[in-house]
């Protein structure tokens, strides 16, 4: 599983930061927003898993879908 998170560092990015390192998720952290715009995303965070893009609050909610020992 490929988990990508586009983040300025805004507080909700921070959010979506702490929750994956709580349930110890890897994942590659994309801050730059000249690749954002060229996925077409006007807002962040957003989250990329395995190429399914997701707005702040689809990611809280797959984030914490996730077991800690799965």
């Amino acid at each position: 599983m490929k988990v990508v998170l586009y983040s300025t560092h805004c507080p909700k990015c921070n959010v979506l930061t702490q929750k994956l390192k709580e349930k110890q998720v890897e994942y590659e952290e994309i801050n730059d927003i000249s690749i954002m715009e060229e996925k077409g995303f006007q807002q962040a965070p957003m989250l990329e898993v395995d190429g399914e893009a997701m707005d702040f609050s689809a990611a809280r909610k797959w984030i914490e879908s996730i077991r800690k020992d799965a």
